[in-house]
Parts: C-alpha cells; structure tokens; sequence
C-alpha cells in the first residue's frame, strides 16, 4: 500500500514524498480514509506509529476545500498536552501543507501572549494549543470558534493524567455542537472512554497495537545498580559505548539538573528540560540535542511526553517511574518509525516493586545485567510475573435425596425438636408447693 491509494490530493503526496516516506504505518492506512470520510474517530497507537500525521494529512486535505478562515475564526483546533508536543504538531502542519493556502499557528503558554493575539486576528484554518493558553485567549475574545469544523485531541490519555478534565470541559462548551471530532491517544482507558462518551459521535474505533505492549523493535533490560552509584554507571555506560544521542529520564525536577551539571563537569554535554525551566530554554535544550550539539538529554516525564526525535538510539531510566504506564511511553521515544532503539534502566533495590509493576504490566521479565565495577551491595531481588488468578471451581450440587432418605432426615429432625434438653434447668418441686399453698390476696 502507498499514500496514493488512500485518496490523498497531488499537494499532500509531494509532501509526504519530500519528507521521505512512501508507505503508511498501520494507523495511517486505517484512520487517513476514515477521516476524509467524515467520520468521528478514536484512534490508539502506540508512540512513533505516526499518529500525528494519522489526523494532519486528512485535516489538511478537508481544510483545503472549504473557504480560507476569516478574521478572528478558527477552523479546526488540535488540543495537546504540552508546549513540546504543540510545537511538533504544528512543524508536521506545515511540513505537510506547504503547497496548499492554509494558515496555521500553535499557542502555548510560557511565552508572550500578544504575538499570538495578532497571529489569531488574519484568522487561522488549523489551531494547535494547549489548554490553559487557548482558555486565557478565548476569554480574551482572541478568536471565535462559530466556523469551527474539526476537534482533535491528541494525548488524550495524558491531558487526563496531567488534570486538563476541567478546561477540556470548559472548551468543549464554547464549540458548536456540529463538528467532526478525532480522539488520538496510545490508550484507551476507562476515563477516556468516559470522556469519549461526551464528544465523538459513532466513531470509527482504530486500534493497531495490544494494550500496554512495547514496540518489538526495541531491546529492553537493567541494570542492576546501587542508587548512589547510578549516575556514574550512566557515565561509564555513555564513555564506554560511544552513545552520542541519550534521553534519559529522571523523576524529579531537581534529580534532573543535577545529572545534567554532573554529566557536564565531566565533558559530557548535557542539558535538562522540564516544567521549571522557560520555554525558550527547553526549547533550544531540544534543538540542540536534535542538532547533535548536546550528547544527553535529561527530561522529566511531562516534559518529554510527545517529543519527535527521528532516530533516537537510547533511551536511559535513571530512575523508574511512579507509574507503570509511563515506563511505555517513555521507552516509545526511541524505535520509532519503524527504526530499532534500546532502552535500558538504572534500577536500585529500592525500586524492586516499581520494577515488578512495570514487568506486569508489559508481560514481560526484563533481563538484568551486571556491570563490571558497579555490583550493587543491596542486591535487586529476582521477581517473576504473578501467575493469572484462577478461576474458581463451581461448587458440585448435592446428589438428590431418596424418598425414603428424605424421610428418615426429616424424623431425625422432629425427634432432636421434641427430646428433652438435659442442658435445661429442672425446676424444684418444692418450691412449686410451696407456690401453690401461698394464700390469695383479697382486692
């Protein structure tokens, strides 16, 4: 299968062309035609299967045949969790429509807002925002969404997770009820389901992936490190290997700028990104780390969460996550497209149960292995999977009684109703003479 069987314009498949691919991952084949049909969709993928261009290619292809936006007026809105993940969106939005007459924007917060006030007022066919930025600027009266046609979320399970419910909410009401809504996510939880419930209509449900798996093409184990010792073994593994290219996660703001300061007192070019720091410098930490310029990444998970980087070979924990679910989307960054990645995770004895947790969920025993130099004095305990409950057996029902069996249990119970209870107290015969002799009382 090619993109010109899937009922793309001339425009979009120069472009698809110039960016270098020639045939559609399994969420492309599946959602681009549904899309263009007009069909609500909700999609779950997991991360690097080419969600984004799932719902842009399709957009971009409607848009082009209805009337320019006018001033102030919004045609479709993409919302997205994060300012990372806003500003990739709106790079394929204009990767992918260069040679059509479409205007786009992406609006995030953490920069000025005026900017984006002008940008809004020529109006825009495609907004990209996240949603505390699009709330501040709809209040503001910046833009109008009486002409919007399409609603796409994107990373809806993590703008659940990271507490948007409630501007997700406020959103919705400002939007007319007729429109065309796309649901992209890499699951499908119960919440999301739930929300689901209150925005598509019939969708066409898209699923290419089990749930809670990793990508084949992505080599997975641990090793086994004492907690003050692990950012030495990160430093050992990147010498010793020549890793040019690392994302490696860590669990806390803090935990983060100082694996970057270490890294770089040791000649290793690092730079740290996450929710503390400005848009503008997470913004060239992520350029330069695409660029080559930066060896290591260092991120924290909502930092990272929808970060495109083609290629990618390594993916480092130095720390496990809190969450199970985010030990998978975090070793998504790497082997996408279709490319191999390793993921490798620095894991202390102290972090046995996250460890258990993660194997659970993704089915799977990690192999661990010990570096020479760095065996941990607290050793990792071996965990295996928990075996599946078993199903109860059903009781097996009593054999019916005989005629003659039932009668004998039913004299037995008569004769234990009627005996004399040796247990009971007998009452003293003199006494009751003494009762019955006692003279009457006159009124």
């Amino acid at each position: 299968m090619s993109f010109s069987t899937l009922g793309l314009c001339k425009q979009l498949l120069e472009a698809v062309s110039e960016k270098g691919y020639d045939t559609p991952s399994p969420i492309q084949a599946q959602a681009i035609p549904a899309v263009l049909n007009g069909r609500d969709v909700m999609a779950a993928a997991q991360t690097g299967t080419g969600k984004t261009a799932g719902f842009t290619l399709p957009l971009l292809q409607r848009l082009s045949k209805g009337p320019p936006a006018k001033a102030n007026q919004v045609r479709a809105l993409v919302l997205t969790p994060t300012r990372e993940l806003a500003a990739q969106v709106g790079e394929s939005v204009e990767a992918y429509g260069k040679h059509l007459r479409l205007r786009s924007t992406v609006v995030f917060g953490g920069v000025k807002i005026n900017p984006q006030m002008m940008r809004l007022r020529k109006g825009v066919d495609i907004l990209v925002a996240t949603p505390g930025r699009l709330l501040d600027l709809y209040q503001q009266n910046a833009m109008s969404f009486h002409t919007l046609e399409v609603l796409i979320l994107d990373e809806a399970d993590r703008m659940l997770d990271m507490g948007f419910i409630h501007d997700i909410r406020r959103i919705l009401k400002a939007l007319p009820n007729k429109r065309q809504n796309l649901m992209f996510s890499a699951t499908f939880s119960d919440d999301i389901r739930d929300l689901a419930k209150t925005i598509v209509n019939d969708p066409v449900e898209i699923s290419v992936t089990p749930r809670n798996s990793t990508a084949p093409n992505v080599s997975q184990w641990i090793h086994p490190v004492d907690k003050n010792q692990k950012r030495h073994l990160l430093l050992e593994l990147i010498s010793h290997h020549k890793w040019e290219q690392v994302l490696v996660f860590s669990r806390t703001k803090r935990g983060a700028n100082r694996l970057a300061e270490f890294l770089e007192k040791n000649n290793i070019q690092a730079a740290a990104i996450h929710g503390n720091k400005s848009q503008g410098a997470r913004t060239r930490a992520l350029g330069e780390f695409k660029s080559g310029k930066l060896r290591v990444l260092v991120a924290t998970d909502i930092a990272a969460r929808g970060l495109d980087i083609e290629q990618l070979p390594q993916v480092v924990n130095l720390d496990l996550p809190e969450v199970a679910h985010d030990y998978v989307h975090r070793i998504g960054r790497t082997g996408r497209a279709g490319a191999t990645g390793q993921a490798v995770s620095l894991v202390s004895a102290d972090e046995s149960q996250l460890l258990q947790d993660i194997e659970r969920l993704i089915q799977t025993l990690l192999p661990r292995k010990l570096v020479a130099g760095f065996e941990p004095q607290n050793k990792l305990p071996e965990l295996a999977l928990r075996p599946p409950a078993k199903a109860k057996k059903p009781k097996k029902p009593k054999p019916p009684q005989s005629e003659n069996a039932s009668s004998r249990a039913e004299t037995l119970k008569n004769a234990r109703l009627t005996a004399p209870n040796p247990q009971k107290r007998r009452r003293n015969p003199n006494k009751l003479k003494s009762q019955s002799r006692r003279p009457m009382r006159t009124p």
